[in-house]
Formats: structure tokens, C-alpha cells, sequence
């Protein structure tokens, strides 16, 4: 997902981009993207009904839509490292170990995310979708097996939701703010992905990795190796997402189109 940001998003950048990757600016962060959404001339269509469908939440259309979307993928991320504190596996790790301190990253930052998006919903003049309840049943909090094969499972479904999500943005602020997003869960993707197998950062299980001959030689109109990231329209997200919800927060997105 990306965009050229103009002039104005160029100036708030330094602002925006520190907070997003480090932890211990998060105070900083919400005051600055508090400001940068409430300065956005946006008039957001299509406020989420989040009682729409029997047992269903709503997201939305149009860019409010896609927000709460995002703001609902995030919830579900940040509740999972929010629990994994408590399990044995993360309790059980050395405080100053690389593993751990990795893992207290993931946390703030989905928090922040988390944060940030039902704060420029709520700044757009939108409504965000209500606090959603995760259904984590199935992940043994013990088990770093367990853990790090359902982190992996969410890193590589978030990069793809917002992947997919991009091109039903039609603000260039929102577009460039998601695009700054995306780039961390990436990195995010990754680490889950090394620390489960190294080396497995990449693979053709998340991205298309194709050559462009069989000799490897780049041609007039294309190099010798080509690789898209994948990506999974709302439709194909929610279907394992809703398996980490709990009735009553399941998601609805069909008004994203």
C-alpha cells in the first residue's frame, strides 16, 4: 500500500513517524495524531451501525468504514499481546532477553494503533465500533509454540488486511497514515516469522515470488526476480478473524466495496 504524500503530510511526517515505532513516545503520539486528524477537512461517509446484523458488528462504508475495519483488526491484536502477558510462556522469559523485549514492542505498539484509530474516527466526526470482545480459546498462553504460531497467523493477516484494504481509502491523509501502519506490522510480520523459524522472514506463502526467466536474466520489461506481498480483501480477513471474536463482535463488512 502507498501514496505520495503532499506538501502538508511531508511536514507532519517527523511528528507522525516517531511515535509509530517507538514505544515510549506513546503520550507524544496521541497528541500529535489527535492533531493531525482533527486538522483533516474530511467530511467521513458511511458511520458504522455496529448493531446492523443479528450478532454481527458492523464496520461501516466508504473511509469511515475502512477505519473502524482497521480499528477492529487492531483490537484484536492488541488483546492478544495484552493476554499473552499473563501466560507462562512470556512470564516465563528473562527480562532483559531479546525475546521478551520484542514481544513488549509488539504490545505497545498494537496498543497504540489500536488507540490512534478510534481516536481519528472519533476526530473525523465518525463513530468508532464498540469495544470488541476476543475469543482466544484455542491459543494455550503457556506454549510458545502456540503463541508465536497465532502471533505469526495475525502479523501476516494484518499486512494483508491493509494490503487489501488501501485501495478503498479515498483520503490521501488516511491512505498515507495506513501506509505508515502497514509498514510496521510488516516488520512486525517478520520477527513473529524468525522467531518461529529462522530465515522464514519471506516466503511464498505471503508474497508471489516469480522470475521473470528460466536463465534469471532481466528483460526490456521486467527484472530477472519479481515479487508482489499478498493481499486479502475484507471479506477474506474477517473469515479468520471472526474466529478469534466472540459472539456479539463478530465483524460484518459488507459495506466495504
Amino acid at each position: 500500500m502507498s501514496t505520495t504524500p503532499n506538501s502538508d503530510l511531508l511536514l507532519q511526517e517527523p511528528r507522525i513517524e516517531q511515535p509509530l515505532y517507538t514505544p515510549i513516545k506513546r503520550r507524544s503520539f496521541f497528541m500529535y495524531a489527535g492533531a493531525t486528524a482533527g486538522a483533516t477537512a474530511l467530511v467521513l461517509a458511511g458511520c458504522s451501525k455496529s448493531d446492523s446484523s443479528v450478532g454481527m458488528v458492523n464496520v461501516g462504508s466508504g473511509d469511515a468504514g475502512v477505519l473502524n475495519y482497521a480499528y477492529a483488526l487492531e483490537q484484536l491484536e492488541a488483546a492478544f499481546y495484552t493476554q499473552l502477558r499473563n501466560g507462562n510462556y512470556y512470564t516465563g522469559l528473562s527480562s532483559t532477553s531479546a525475546e521478551r523485549q520484542i514481544l513488549d514492542d509488539l504490545y505497545y505498539h498494537e496498543v497504540i494503533h489500536r488507540d490512534f484509530f478510534k481516536t481519528a474516527i472519533t476526530a473525523a466526526g465518525a463513530t468508532p465500533i464498540k469495544a470488541l470482545t476476543p475469543n482466544f480459546a484455542n491459543v494455550d498462553f503457556n506454549s510458545r509454540t502456540s503463541v508465536l504460531n497465532t502471533a505469526k497467523a495475525f502479523e501476516d493477516l494484518g499486512v494483508a488486511a491493509y494490503n487489501g484494504a488501501g485501495q478503498y481509502i479515498t483520503s490521501s491523509t488516511y491512505l498515507y497514515i495506513a501506509g505508515k501502519i502497514v509498514s510496521v506490522e510488516a516488520r512486525h510480520a517478520a520477527i513473529i516469522r524468525d522467531l518461529t523459524s529462522d530465515n522464514s522472514f519471506v516466503g511464498n506463502d505471503i508474497m508471489t515470488i516469480t522470475s521473470a526467466s528460466n536463465s534469471g536474466v532481466a528483460t526490456n520489461n521486467s527484472p530477472a526476480n519479481s515479487s508482489l506481498e499478498r493481499s486479502l480483501s475484507p471479506s477474506e480477513v474477517v473469515a479468520t478473524a471472526n474466529n478469534f471474536l466472540a459472539d456479539g463482535s463478530k465483524l460484518d463488512v459488507s459495506g466495504l466495496r
